[in-house]
């Protein structure tokens, strides 16, 4: 017996390897149809809620090859509705040789019902009010927040709130994402009330001034708005919002204290505006993403001929882009600038730039920076350290809230901004200069949409500190 020549060996083996891999790669793309898709685990939710965030449906095809990817993607789309703690896409009822399956999707339902007991600070962060403030108790607010965010089971949020103390506040919104049958277009109503004995007269070396006064009010705030969603795709959102808003303050604020703070001695202003503002997310977890990306782009007119208590056209956007570097890191990056279109002076009230709210550097929470326009950038980067699942056991109450999803991220920042101060720039310094923030961090999410931050930050002015921030996404 004669032995086969090894080229002959290494030929043939290499055939059948090659034809073997072949086949199965005509067999990976080889597509099969969803004939049914079956839900799971939802008692409140309507199904119709939940279908509307696939990227596909019942009749369509879907490549073999491709099950882990879409699946993933479509449990995220799912759990970025915040109406679910846990997502689950299953195959059920392979049919082979029909080449047909249903697919199954187990959802865990979030707790909708959040009553919510205030203990809120009169300033702008907890920085300010545990640095600057000496943590005085006579600062904080107290009252309630009653949150729905599944009312009728089609997603529809509702929200009233009170609060007492140093500030009064009186809301309610209501929110329902679906009107027709395609479920593109959805409405927002929303009215707010408030008044306080203290305000912030002015911006004196970049800090907010603030005066009390303690036999009367010295600002009424009132809102209300209705805004139109349209919604075909998945990712992208067009919203057109009509709303008025009314400011009116003491005459001893107008006479004494800013005349600007409504311009020329003014005690009220009114308001009506109209607004666009479109939105594209391609977020992984919106709450706290590692990859994708997410733009924003917003036109407001604020002022029309019936009213000329303000004039003004602002254009203002951001964009935030995630890399993946590795399953547990990636690098975030966000920039977000404002321009404001008609050049004419505006009162104080509305001439804000940086450290209010979401806007704001890393280094500079104790500081806001005003201006007309603005323009910063965040970076980021992100290594999860920890990510496991709590169970509180008997000491919860609740069914849903027992297992306890939490991730601890280890983050390095570095912030650079500027804003660009046309009025005040004489009583402020951080205006018309470069400013930038660098420092490292810890970030605790849990139950998916929960976060707090400590970060221990550098300014461009060598100051440090170690600042908290929170984020609660209902």
């Amino acid at each position: 017996y004669k032995l086969p020549d090894l080229r002959h060996f290494l030929f043939l083996s290499f055939f059948f390897l090659l034809s073997f891999r072949l086949l199965a790669m005509a067999d990976a793309k080889e597509s099969v149809e969803i004939i049914a898709i079956k839900i799971e685990g939802n008692k409140r939710t309507k199904a119709s809620i939940i279908l509307r965030e696939m990227d596909f449906g019942i009749g369509d095809t879907i490549s073999i090859q491709d099950f882990k990817s879409r699946f993933e993607v479509n449990k995220l789309n799912i759990l970025n509705t915040g109406l679910f703690t846990d997502v689950n896409v299953n195959i059920k009822n392979w049919d082979h040789e029909k080449k047909r399956i249903t697919i199954v999707i187990s959802v865990q339902e979030n707790w909708y019902i959040y009553p919510l007991v205030l203990v809120e600070l009169a300033d702008r962060n907890f920085n300010v009010w545990w640095q600057e403030m000496d943590r005085s108790f006579k600062r904080i607010n107290f009252g309630f927040d009653l949150y729905h965010t599944n009312l009728t089971g089609n997603k529809d949020r509702l929200k009233v709130g009170m609060l007492f103390g140093y500030k009064q506040k009186y809301e309610i919104e209501y929110q329902y994402p679906y009107l027709n049958k395609a479920q593109t277009i959805g409405f927002k109503l929303d009215a707010y009330y408030s008044r306080r004995k203290e305000l912030a007269y002015q911006t004196i070396a970049d800090k907010l001034a603030f005066d009390r006064a303690e036999d009367q009010f010295q600002l009424y705030r009132f809102k209300a708005g209705i805004s139109i969603e349209y919604r075909k795709k998945i990712r992208s959102y067009h919203n057109l919002r009509l709303a008025y808003r009314q400011n009116q303050i003491a005459e001893r604020v107008a006479e004494e204290l800013n005349p600007d703070y409504l311009l020329e001695g003014a005690t009220i202003q009114k308001v009506p505006s109209l607004s666009y503002q479109f939105v594209y997310d391609s977020r992984d977890v919106r709450p706290y993403p590692m990859k994708g990306n997410h733009l924003t782009g917003t036109l407001v007119k604020e002022g029309f001929e019936l009213f000329s208590d303000r004039n003004s056209l602002v254009l203002s956007g951001r964009f935030r882009q995630l890399i993946p570097l590795h399953p547990k890191s990636s690098i975030d990056v966000l920039f977000s600038a404002k321009r404001e279109l008609i050049r004419k002076q505006q009162a104080y009230v509305d001439y804000q730039a940086l450290g209010y709210q979401r806007d704001f550097l890393r280094g500079y929470e104790l500081y806001v920076i005003d201006g007309m326009d603005f323009a910063y950038t965040q970076l980021t980067l992100k290594y999860e350290l920890f990510n496991f699942n709590f169970n509180w056991g008997i000491f919860m109450p609740f069914e849903k809230l027992k297992k306890m999803p939490v991730r601890i991220m280890m983050t390095y920042n570095n912030d650079i901004g500027f804003v660009n101060d046309t009025q005040f720039a004489s009583k402020n310094t951080l205006g018309n200069t470069m400013l930038w923030g660098t420092g490292i961090g810890l970030d605790f999410i849990v139950y998916y949409d929960k976060i707090i931050q400590f970060q221990l930050s550098r300014n461009h002015l060598n100051e440090y500190g170690l600042f908290l921030h929170n984020k609660i996404f209902l």
